[in-house]
């Protein structure tokens, strides 16, 4: 969490995980929430939030952020149980979000984290293109994966958030196809990289 005993300057990971005023010195450590009532950014925004804190902190409030606009329609009359449907699964939505600031560069580029809510689809950017063994060709397939924040992914394994196995992107693609939703779509640039969830129909 310090460069060394004899040397207590904070490393990145350190600020991440321990500091109470992360953006002080990492200032695009947090995620730009936006809920927009329409398909562009020029149409109204109904919410917006910047989350940010430890990472640990900013997940927990991406998660609140996104269980409070996640609609649950409930189907009572077309079969003898109630069944209750989301219209964004929340595994996907946390396995994406997770994987947006875990792999995200911190270093060079003060843009934050984004998720921007429209009422089609959910957009996530991330700062940084890919990373390593993982390219705009094989990004998205199970078990590649490399970690530009080596340390962090550990940190998140530890407090619960992922699992180290390159299994997310997986497990995102399976809940939106068991809730009904069309595949994601990814947008693969040298700068960032994004993801594209489409609304259940």
């Amino acid at each position: 969490m310090v460069v060394a005993a004899d040397d207590p300057t904070p490393t990145v990971l350190g600020m991440l995980i321990l500091s109470h005023r992360v953006r002080d010195f990492l200032p695009g450590a947090y995620l730009q929430f936006l809920r927009i009532d329409g398909t562009t950014l020029a149409d109204p925004i109904l919410d917006e939030e910047l989350i940010d804190g430890t990472v640990d902190q900013l997940l927990r409030l991406a998660d609140e952020k996104c269980m409070a606009h996640n609609r649950t329609q409930v189907d009572f009359t077309s079969a003898p149980r109630e069944q209750r449907s989301q219209s964004y699964p929340l595994v996907a939505l946390q396995q994406l979000i997770r994987n947006a600031v875990l792999h995200r560069t911190y270093e060079t580029s003060h843009a934050p984290v984004r998720l921007y809510w429209f009422n089609d689809r959910i957009v996530i950017n991330s700062p940084g293109g890919a990373y390593g063994v993982v390219t705009p060709e094989n990004f998205g397939q199970p078990g590649i994966t490399d970690y530009r924040n080596p340390n962090l992914a550990e940190a998140l394994r530890i407090l619960g958030y992922v699992q180290r196995f390159g299994a997310g992107i997986l497990l995102a693609q399976q809940a939106l196809r068991k809730n009904g939703n069309p595949p994601l779509a990814f947008r693969v640039e040298p700068g960032f990289v994004e993801v594209t969830l489409r609304v259940a129909p």
